[in-house]
């Protein structure tokens, strides 16, 4: 096999996302849309006229310079489980350098390690347990070691998840399977009763309150995106992380759904009018993701966030899905930590802490790259 990469069309590129059984949204070319400050590129691999894989490209050009950071977040959409990988990534560096790529910037979407929802609970409770690296993992997956090893090989550079690039995405993330190893699904009572006792009392309080949690139909997405915004900043304001203007959910509603009317959704849970909770749904294929979230300070004992993930998770299974993905957690599990909260909260849902391979950089032209790394360094 020779493979050759070209730039492609959006419509190739989405039918070929479509071909698959899931991809990350993050490599669908209305991801392309919704990150406007960039340029964008679709890519395809050929072996002869056959198109075998696709990623999405953003390009950041660095300051002051006709050069661009080539960026593919979780992606690209390739066949990873290939030996040897460098038959896939030479003539991408090859394409993206004509380009005129300086680095490059990917994240391999495959697992490396799992540990499951007993372990992680019991690392938390254990003075001597600090980080994730501290446990034994329940799984190791041959696939994800394999790929790191040979970008390692191939003069790919690993990058730090806390530092450096701010579109960096999360090498932790949280997953609920919803499928068994034999690949039948998980019906909603299986699901419900993998949770934690505390999960499964809320969602049950919540339901005793009259909390209603549901999709939000088409014909009132534009009225009730202004109650999640209103809700998000507030959520903001008091954990304080900055929130994204109105503006932005605007679009990736837009985009998104233009591409596929499942792609994206809204999620409300609402108590006597007020409303306690408000999600995003994003899902390709089978591969379901909670994106953004948004909470009320008060009513929070009418227990609203878990009945709205639970609205969702009932809805991922009704849509076939293989997983219900919470995105991402740190890997800390010290009490002391402001972070372990959210983990704590996630593996209430009785799913996995998942280990990708995270982010990997290759410098195409290295004083240029050495000199993107010290901005970034300054940047903080």
């Amino acid at each position: 096999m020779t493979l050759t990469v070209r730039t492609i069309t959006p419509a190739e590129h989405l039918a070929f996302v479509a071909s698959r059984r899931s991809a990350s949204f993050l490599q669908v070319p209305a991801w392309g849309e919704v990150k406007s400050e960039w340029r964008r590129e679709s890519l395809g691999w050929f072996d002869g006229d056959e198109l075998r894989g696709a990623g999405l490209v953003l390009y950041r050009q660095l300051p002051k310079v006709r050069r661009h950071l080539a960026y593919l977040p979780e992606g690209p959409v390739i066949d990873w489980a290939a030996d040897p990988l460098a038959e896939w990534l030479d003539p991408m560096v090859r394409h993206l350098k004509v380009q005129g790529a300086f680095g490059i910037r990917m994240g391999p979407p495959v697992v490396v390690r799992r540990w499951d929802a007993a372990t992680v609970k019991q690392g938390i409770a254990d003075d001597g347990v600090r980080r994730l690296d501290d446990l034994a993992p329940t799984a190791r997956e041959p696939e994800g070691a394999a790929v790191v090893s040979q970008l390692r090989e191939l003069g790919w550079l690993p990058q730090s998840v806390a530092g450096g690039f701010a579109a960096g995405q999360p090498q932790h993330v949280f997953q609920v399977p919803l499928r068994h190893p034999d690949g039948t699904a998980r019906t909603e009572d299986e699901v419900l009763k993998g949770m934690n006792q505390l999960w499964r009392r809320n969602i049950k309080k919540a339901t005793k309150e009259g909390v209603v949690a549901d999709r939000v139909p088409a014909d009132r997405l534009e009225a009730e995106l202004d109650r999640f915004h209103a809700l998000y900043v507030h959520t903001a304001e008091r954990d304080g992380f900055t929130p994204r203007p109105r503006s932005y959910f605007a679009t990736m509603f837009r985009a998104l759904g233009a591409e596929d009317p499942d792609r994206i959704a809204l999620f409300h849970a609402e108590h006597e009018g007020d409303l306690v909770a408000s999600t995003i749904l994003v899902q390709v294929g089978t591969h379901v993701w909670y994106s953004y979230g948004a909470s009320s300070t008060e009513k929070r004992e009418v227990r609203g966030s878990n009945a709205v993930q639970w609205a969702m998770i009932r809805h991922a299974l009704k849509q076939g899905a293989d997983v219900y993905d919470l995105r991402g957690i740190t890997d800390t599990l010290d009490p002391d930590d402001s972070h372990v909260g959210l983990i704590t909260f996630k593996v209430g849902t009785g799913g996995e802490a998942v280990e990708l391979a995270g982010e990997w950089d290759r410098p195409v032209n290295r004083v240029l790259y050495k000199a993107f790394a010290l901005y970034m360094a300054r940047r903080g």
